[in-house]
């Protein structure tokens, strides 16, 4: 889960109009060229303001105190393409394929609030043309997660009636598995923006005046407060009502060969800013069934891509296919039998054992950030 902001309200969005104003915008960019963006603790500097429609790159650099956050937005805020995490004195190359229309890209220290954004128009009818076999990648990634998200529905709706019939360990027993569906594919309902503030925040990542909902919020009265209320009932069903939405919203989600393989670089990411270090699942200790779907999650988009990737640079997905492998071999230690998930507590996970799970975890993530450049390579 994500350090999420909530959906533009009148007045904030007139704060980020007046914000803008902090934000440096230069030369329009040329065909080929790509945007440098500056983060810094209170600006957010970019080399251009106009890019033609297409294969769009940020080379991001964050000069602030703080890590940051970068996104290239929709109008209604929903989210094109974005890094997490990047650390204070850190580089990151974003790519994102982008139509013809009107964008922001937000530069967010402490990944908390709208940040600090930056207009920009992207030219022309639309993105350039590309292999077939990507569009089919993103078909068969749009039905993979509908799937998980119809299939996720009926897990959260046993999760709430436990918890509606005050049935303490047949709620925690349903609790993981219900967010099986949703870990897979996470990107696309934080792509929403307002899905998953609602469902998937934890306490220390609330914004100021936000009610805590969700997952987290009902794991910590199971396991940390020990009794089911009836807020906790009104809140199950909320939860599954807001799971309702995100399943509905999942078909209208904008996806690309990019966002595909940025979603899976996310997903690691996740892994080892959350699940690596107990955070996600501080009370249910659950952690490494959040952290095996998101990595489950990232190799789905990967084997899509993998056809396209494999042409244009067979040695990364050699490599891929063996850290993939390497890291799932990791994650068997610690279940029963590799077809369940089974998961030993995490609080039974030593230093050093977590130590080399991270390890893992980055040796698959450093040529994971390089899909998204090879999917759309030029031969």
């Amino acid at each position: 889960m994500r350090v999420t902001r909530l959906t533009v309200t009148a007045a904030v969005a007139a704060a980020a109009l007046t914000a803008l104003t902090a934000c440096t915008a230069k030369s329009d960019a040329k065909d080929g060229d790509v945007i440098q963006v500056t983060a810094a603790d209170s600006k957010c500097d970019t080399s251009a303001k106009s890019v033609p429609a297409g294969h769009v790159t940020l080379k991001i650099e964050n000069k602030g105190s703080k890590a940051t956050e970068v996104e290239i937005l929709f109008p209604d805020d929903r989210i094109v393409s974005e890094k997490e995490n990047i650390g204070p004195g850190t580089k990151y190359t974003l790519t994102a394929e982008i139509k013809a229309g009107s964008y922001e890209i937000a530069c967010v220290p402490g990944m908390k609030g709208h940040g600090v954004r930056q207009k920009l128009t992207v030219t022309g009818g639309s993105a350039a043309q590309r292999d077939p076999r990507l569009d089919k990648a993103v078909a068969d990634y749009r039905e993979y997660a509908q799937q998980q998200a119809d299939a996720t529905v009926p897990l959260a709706e046993t999760f709430a009636k436990a918890i509606k019939a005050g049935d303490m360990e047949a709620a925690k027993k349903a609790y993981a598995p219900s967010r099986l569906g949703w870990e897979r594919t996470e990107p696309i309902a934080e792509s929403f923006g307002d899905i998953d503030p609602k469902t998937d925040t934890r306490a220390d990542g609330l914004e100021d005046g936000q009610k805590w909902t969700g997952w987290h919020r009902l794991e910590k009265a199971l396991w940390a407060d020990k009794k089911i209320g009836d807020a906790e009932k009104t809140l199950a069903d909320q939860l599954v009502t807001d799971l309702k939405d995100w399943q509905e919203r999942v078909g209208k989600a904008e996806i690309t060969p990019t966002s595909m393989a940025n979603g899976a670089k996310e997903l690691l990411d996740e892994v080892a800013t959350g699940k690596v270090t107990g955070e996600e699942e501080r009370y249910s200790h659950t952690d490494l069934v959040d952290f095996k779907a998101n990595v489950e999650g990232a190799q789905k988009a990967y084997e899509l891509l993998k056809p396209v990737a494999s042409k244009n640079d067979p040695a990364l997905t050699t490599e891929l296919d063996k850290q993939f492998g390497a890291l799932n071999t990791q994650l068997d230690k610690y279940r029963s039998d590799k077809n369940s998930y089974d998961f030993v507590s995490y609080d039974k996970v030593t230093a050093d054992q977590r130590k080399e799970l991270l390890d893992s975890v980055n040796a698959l993530a450093e040529p994971l950030s390089k899909l998204a450049a090879t999917v759309v390579k030029k031969k």
